[in-house]
This record gives structure tokens, sequence and C-alpha cells, in this order.
């Protein structure tokens, strides 16, 4: 198929090529049921068949041990801000976090209206271009939970390691680095993730709890906003986001066929370090935003040496076939998002380009 942008979107982002074509294919009439997955109810057998299955490969690429919950929920990340300490809070205790940049700063502001929060490290002063070590973390002895945002896609950061955090349990954001690499879900006590930038479409935010944190929260949250009120119905107590699901379910299968997320990991690195090559290579023409040893392999962030310049060469990639490369409006600069479903070619391409750009204004 000719005609594809190169697709480097914050997300929703690119999805891979072949899952398209399957959802394209089995679109209208699934499993010769003549109707679309789309129409049909979530308590068929049909339905129900997929969900089990995206939950199952979810366990198994992600190594999910027993003792945890995989929950299928809706309202993205940003709900997860508020369902995290509705849920985790209790009287005397404090909601910890690590400020990592603008989406830990979102997370802390919900925090704030359920009870007391803490900072446990902050790169705030270093414009958030760098993760604090981990022994910059210092976790208040009455926190709840610490809480992480792995990877932050405005600034273009990401955590190599997590915090050994002890009996405080792990609660992590990892919307938009989730199965870019393998992981051991044993030091995390909840981990969410929106969807729509490495596992499927928005629509549907996966959470991974331990199940002894599903308790009854100790203040008053509707009953949607509970995780016992998930755990208890497999997901289904309400209409769950179905088709979302089910093309999470096709992503799954196809990271499975990548090699599972070493494979993927494989992948993403090669990716990043051809563009971080290009961006070191370039004599100061191009200048990364994320002190190195913090660079996200997700998100790609860089700045040239003026706006004109900035705003110049988004118009020209854009003319191009590029999608997606300006950088956030809080921060500024150019951001690649080079998610699991970014064909390496795609990277292979704009680096190109960057290099053709240069000669030409450098």
């Amino acid at each position: 198929m000719t005609n594809r942008a190169y697709n480097f979107n914050a997300g929703p982002a690119a999805l891979p090529l072949e899952v398209l074509q399957q959802a394209q294919e089995q679109f209208v009439n699934y499993e010769q049921s003549g109707m679309s997955l789309m129409e049909m109810s979530h308590r068929g057998a049909i339905y129900e068949g997929v969900h089990q299955e995206a939950e199952a490969l979810l366990r198994e690429l992600l190594g999910i041990p027993s003792g945890y919950k995989v929950l299928f929920v809706q309202g993205g990340a940003s709900t997860q801000f508020a369902m995290v300490p509705m849920n985790l809070l209790q009287p005397g205790k404090k909601a910890s976090f690590v400020a990592t940049g603008s989406w830990a700063t979102k997370a802390i502001q919900e925090a704030k209206l359920f009870g007391e929060t803490a900072i446990a490290a902050s790169s705030e002063a270093d414009k958030y271009n760098r993760i604090p070590s981990l022994n910059e973390i210092v976790i208040p002895e009455n926190s709840a939970y610490l809480h992480v945002t792995s990877n932050e896609t405005i600034e273009g950061t990401q955590f190599a390691q997590y915090p050994d955090t002890g009996s405080i349990p792990l609660v992590a954001d990892m919307s938009s680095d989730i199965l870019c690499r393998p992981l051991d879900i044993s030091q995390f006590g909840l981990i969410y993730a929106g969807a729509q930038k490495n596992l499927g479409p928005s629509g549907v935010t996966i959470v991974i709890v331990r199940e002894d944190l599903i308790a009854t929260p100790s203040m008053t949250v509707p009953t949607m906003l509970r995780y016992s009120t998930h755990a208890k119905n497999d997901s289904l107590y309400n209409t769950p986001p179905s088709f979302a699901i089910y093309m999470t379910n096709l992503v799954l299968k196809w990271v499975k066929a990548q090699g599972g997320a070493a494979g993927v990991e494989k992948a993403n690195r090669e990716k990043a370090d051809l563009l971080y090559r290009t961006i070191d290579e370039s004599g100061n023409f191009y200048r990364g935003f994320a002190q190195k040893d913090s660079r996200s392999i997700m998100n790609v962030t860089f700045r040239l040496g003026s706006e004109e310049l900035e705003k110049k060469f988004v118009k020209e990639s854009e003319a191009e076939g590029f999608v997606g490369l300006k950088g956030h409006r809080s921060v500024g600069g150019l951001r690649a998002s080079i998610y699991n479903a970014v064909p390496l070619a795609s990277v292979r391409a704009l680096t190109e380009f960057m290099a053709d750009f240069q000669k030409r204004n450098g």
C-alpha cells in the first residue's frame, strides 16, 4: 500500500499496517456472524472470547504474575490521575510523586484534590530535561504509594530503571512506553496506560493492579471509579470499549509476532539510536532536549537554532509526507514519536530529510 504518511504523532499514534488491514477485512462481518464486532453484545460469546484473549496476551507478553488483575477501563490516563488516589490514599498517608514533567505535574495536581501529596524527587530546576537519579528519590515514610511517570512524551525523557520502594507500592503511568521493552511487573503495585500510543486506538485504558491493593476505598468513591467494581466483573460491569479492546488484541498478536517485548525493544532501540545519532552528529545544528542518560526511546525531542527555522522544518517536513513533528505547544521545538508500530523505514526517511534540511539551511 503506497501513500501512507510517515506518522510520528504523539498519540493517537501509528498502528501496524497489517493490523489495520486485518481490522478492515473483519470490519463488516466478524467471524461469519453477519455483524461487525462493533454491533455485538459485550455479553455474547464472540466478544467475550476477544476480551479474554486480549487479557491473556497482555499477561503473556508482559509476564504478569498471578496475584495481579488486568482491567480494561475508560477515561484515559487522565481519569487514572484521580482513580489512583481515590482508591489507594488512606487517612494520615500521602501520595508521593517523582516530578518529571508535564504529565507527572497533571497527576500531582489531581491527587491534591483527594489528600496530601509529597514530592520525592523533582527535575523541575532542569526544565524537566532529565529523570532524577534513583539516589535522589527520598520517599516519605507515610506514603500510601510512590507515583512515577515512566516516560514523559512532551519532554522526551524516560526511566531507564525504576526505584525500589520496599513495602510502599510503586505506581506507574506507562501510557507512552508500556510494552516497548521487557518489564518486571512484580516491582509495581499498579500500572496504568492509555492504549493510544503503543497498544491500540484511543478509548481503552489498561490497569494492572496487585490484588491486595483492590480494597474498599477510605473515601466515598462512585461505583465506576472503584477498581473493585471492574475487578469483580472482569471489566464487564458496564459496556466496555469493545472495538478498542478488539484492536488492542490485534496489536498484541502483532507484538507477539515481532518476538514479544524483547523483539520490539531491539527494533525500538535501533530506531532511537539512528535518530539520536543524526542529532548528535549534526554539529549542533540539531540539539537534543533531554539529557543523554534520560533520553526516551519512544519520544525524541530536539531543537533548532531558532523558532523560525523550526517552523520551516515543520512546514517542509509536512510537504514531504511527515506528520506530527511539531513539539508540544507547552515546550515548543520538535518531537518525533517512534512508538512500537512506527517502522524503521519511516525513521530512516526522517533522518534523510534531516540531513538534507541541514545541508540547505546549515
